[in-house]
């Protein structure tokens, strides 16, 4: 749907990786396409899981759309909530190969980048609006060190240059998608809560205070 104000904001969900046949982030994020009506248009971008290939392809999908906001998604298989991250840091650390064979051990995104990048998503408006439609989230203030927090910090690094606000959210695998014995959402589910995602963000209201620290 395309909004008459103009604003875009552009959803980037990954391939599948790791053996898996789906990835639910790349089935959640058009579903949120398709069933948007909200005040703006929204467009989505499928990813590689490929380290070397994942900035250009980010680039790429922004040069095309120029949107207002990006919110990054990928899997996180084990977690039951959705998660939108806090902080994306500068290294790539792969328990497994990528997608073309590449398992970078800790090695920096940028080698003179910062350390670390803070999210611009008002991440605890968007956990406190999903739990109050029903949903389950969660602040995350670990992305991973595999493509995720690759993406995510690439994109950060983009996002403070062109003036966008942007940010990752990890969503739990769905039934359909899961590869073992994991927690699972339905993809109906994650779709609700990435749409109140993106709504939250959408909201230039500063971010709520709430509790949303962990003790490890």
């Amino acid at each position: 749907m395309t909004d008459p104000s103009g604003r875009t904001v552009l959803l980037t969900a990954f391939e599948p990786f790791g053996g898996a046949e789906r990835n639910p982030s790349w089935d959640a994020v058009q579903r949120v396409a398709e069933t948007w009506d909200g005040p703006a248009t929204v467009v989505v971008e499928q990813l590689p899981v490929a380290f070397a290939e994942v900035r250009p392809a980010l680039a790429a999908a922004i040069q095309r759309h120029r949107p207002e906001i990006v919110i990054a998604t990928g899997v996180a298989e084990g977690r039951a909530a959705v998660t939108p991250e806090r902080v994306a840091i500068n290294v790539d650390d792969a328990r497994i190969p990528d997608n073309v064979g590449a398992q970078p051990i800790d090695e920096p995104i940028d080698p003179h980048g910062p350390t670390a990048y803070l999210t611009g998503l008002p991440v605890k408006r968007i956990v406190r609006d999903i739990r109050a439609a029903g949903g389950v989230a969660a602040v995350s203030n670990t992305a991973g060190t595999f493509t995720c927090n690759h993406v995510f910090y690439d994109l950060m690094s983009i996002a403070g240059r062109e003036g966008i606000r942007a940010g990752f959210v990890h969503v739990p695998a769905t039934p359909e998608s899961a590869t073992g014995d994991v927690p699972t959402l339905e993809l109906a589910a994650i779709a609700d809560a990435l749409t109140i995602a993106v709504l939250a963000t959408l909201d230039p209201a500063p971010d709520a205070v709430a509790v949303g620290g962990a003790e490890h």
